[in-house]
Parts: structure tokens; sequence; C-alpha cells
């Protein structure tokens, strides 16, 4: 018979009661250190008490009006995510994939209303990941995630990333914009090259086409600055985020330059819960929290140290891992056996960690972790490639 919850999730049998920081702890009494963080949601960690009591107060007045009327906790957090970025205008929401669906949107829109109609394709990129949504799934392009669902969403182009010399031939006269991660991490934490991310703004500018970042996951401090593209030096004209946003409670957003949000009028797109009362509580308090004196400087330092650390990892492996990938606290570990049989003994060490695609370990801890943090998670990633060699599971399953 057929579980009450559907069966679409591969669940790991364990079930967590209570987290503190960066451990949760499980119902049996076990005690893990968290470096998946729901998969680089919990950006404040577990029970953060700012975030706890902004989240209870606001609860406790409103949570949820609709967006027929004003929303202060909106207007608030919307303010603050423009004085802090290239954005002019945000538009909220609930998720990374309806933040991207938002985002196609607005590209297609602006493009119609300033004469070209004819312009609705999106440039995507090989690898990329965009989201579950049915356009969504054909915006990243992969076949695993489309597979069952019918014809594929039209309108979504895809070249090879970080290659500039295909880059331009990729551009049609129906081209209306173009997205991609600065970091792509379901495919196995890539980082877009400086080279490629500055061709795409010129090729933007050149054709008169869009530039969107999709920053659902490198967001909101991830890398050591607020957005990830700030470290190529670039300008978008639209963006992403989610994620991190809300530290635990569903947020998404678009933030877009005036150029792009205007022509997003009343009865143009709308939703229902998207930047209601409670969330927005919960973003601004964790976007305060980011933007705070030391705060990103403390990621970036931390993540340095913990790529470090992650590169001697490697060599005390024993052949279990090869290779260290990404920036901040956005880390990849690239498996010589495959991932998924390297994952249980990394948890049965007590570390908890996310799958990614080209056979990658994803580290993405909470924002708050600190170095001492990092080398006990680096420590049970020796114990666990240890304990996975003396199992004699290093000469069977092979796979790079």
């Amino acid at each position: 018979m057929i579980s009450a919850l559907m069966p679409n999730y591969k669940r790991a049998d364990l079930a967590f009661e209570q987290g503190e920081g960066v451990w949760l702890t499980a119902s049996d009494g076990r005690r893990y250190l968290d470096f998946g963080a729901g998969i680089a949601v919990s950006s404040l960690g577990h029970g953060h008490p700012k975030l706890v009591k902004t989240i209870a107060d606001q609860a406790a007045k409103v949570m949820h009006v609709s967006n027929l009327y004003r929303i202060p906790q909106a207007e608030k957090l919307a303010d603050l995510l423009v004085k802090n970025s290239f954005a002019d205008s945000v538009l909220f929401c609930n998720s990374g994939a309806e933040a991207n669906e938002g985002m196609v949107k607005m590209i297609r829109r602006a493009q119609f209303e300033n004469g070209h109609p004819e312009r609705t394709r999106i440039l995507c990129f090989d690898g990329a990941f965009h989201g579950r949504t049915l356009a969504m799934i054909s915006a990243t392009g992969n076949p695993a995630y489309q597979k069952g669902f019918g014809p594929v969403v039209e309108g979504f182009d895809h070249a090879p990333f970080n290659n500039t010399n295909t880059l331009r031939a990729a551009i049609t006269p129906e081209t209306a914009g173009i997205i991609v991660e600065p970091i792509q991490g379901e495919s196995g934490i890539k980082p877009a090259t400086e080279v490629f991310m500055k061709a795409l703004r010129a090729v933007c500018d050149e054709h008169g086409i869009y530039l969107g970042f999709d920053e659902v996951q490198t967001g909101v401090g991830r890398t050591g600055k607020l957005f990830a593209h700030e470290w190529y030096g670039i300008k978008p004209d639209v963006i992403s985020i989610a994620k991190g946003i809300g530290g635990g409670f569903p947020l998404g957003a678009v933030l877009a330059t005036e150029e792009l949000a205007k022509h997003l009028t009343p009865g143009s797109h709308g939703t229902t819960f998207g930047g209601n009362p409670l969330a927005c509580a919960a973003g601004t308090t964790v976007l305060e929290e980011v933007l705070s004196p030391g705060f990103l400087n403390h990621i970036h330092s931390v993540g340095e140290t913990f790529g470090g650390l992650l590169q001697d990892v490697v060599k005390r492996s024993s052949g279990v891992f090869d290779d260290v990938r990404g920036m901040g606290l956005m880390r990849g570990l690239h498996c010589v056996p495959p991932v998924g049989e390297v994952m249980p003994f990394v948890t049965a060490a007590g570390l908890l960690t996310v799958g990614a695609g080209d056979n990658v370990l994803r580290l993405v801890p909470p924002l708050i972790v600190t170095e001492e943090d990092c080398k006990i998670a680096c420590n049970k990633l020796i114990e666990a490639a240890e304990a996975f060699v003396a199992a004699g599971k290093l000469e069977q399953e092979t796979v790079s």
C-alpha cells in the first residue's frame, strides 16, 4: 500500500526533533552537524533567537492578508533589498521556482512592452537547475527531470556553460534574455568564470536583451557577498532569490531594475501567499543579520578556511575524494566512488550533507558556521572516508 506521503522523495531514515545553531538532534537523541542546512536554506542555523522571536511575534499579530492590501513588512524588506543591491524594485513570492517563473515573465513582458513581441525565448545553459515547475524543468533542460511530464514548455534554448565561443551563435532574433546561475549547484558546484560572466553582460548589451541571474542558492551571503554576481563586477537586469532569505520560512523574490519592473502592472502577475507579513518579517530579520557589520566578512573568511581544510580532506581521504569545488560556504567534494555510496558513511559519522550532480557531495552549512565547526566537519569527512575504505567499498564502487 502506498504511504500517506507520496513517494517522490528518497528520504533518509532520520527524523529531527530539535536544532540549535549548526547542530540537529535526531529522535534517537544523536546529534548531527548540519552542513546541508535544509539545502542551503537555514542561513542563520537552527533556533536563532532573533528569527524565532520575529516569527512568533508576527504570527501573534497577523500572518496573512493577501496582496489586496498594503503589507508594511513587505515594503520594509523590499526597501532593504533595493538599498543593498542593483535593483530598483522587488516582487515577493514563495519559492525559487516561482521566483524564476516571475523572472522569465518579467523579461518577456518587458520585451513585449518595448515593441519586441517576437522576443520570447530565454537562453539557459547546460547543467542548469531552475526548479521543478513545468516551465522550469524546460529551462533546466535535463531529460531526467522532464521524463513523463509531456511536451517541454516552448521558449527555452540551451548553450554550453562557461563557453564564450558558442555564446553568440546561441542568440537569435527571438531571444528575450539570458538566465544563468553564477555557481551551478544541482549539477555539481560549478562556478561561472569571470570571462564567461562578462561576456554574458556584453552580449546582452549588444543585442538589447536582458541578463538574469538565478541566485536562489548563491544569494543572501552564501559566497561571502550578498549576491554571488558581485564577485564578477557586473550588473544584472534581474535576479531571483529564495532559500536563505527566509532562514527556513518559505520566501522567494525577484529583484529587478525599473526598466523591467515597471512593466509588471496590476493584473499582469500575482500570488496569493507571496510577500505575506510573516514571511517578510522573517526575511527582514535574516537580511538585517546578514548585513550586520562583519557578517559577510565572516562568511568569506570562514569559507576560505573551509576550502583549505577540504583540500586536506582530499589528501587524507585514501582516494575517496579527488577535488574541491565552489566558493565561500557553497562547496563540493568530488567523489571517486558513487556519491550515493559515500553519503551513508558521512551521515554515519554524524555529518549532514547534500548530494549533487557530477558525483559531488555538497556542503552548504548555515552562514553562522565557525572555523572550528568546519574543522569538526572535515574530521568527520575523513572518518567517513576511512570507514568507506575499511568496508572494502572503494575497489567495488569507483566511477570516475
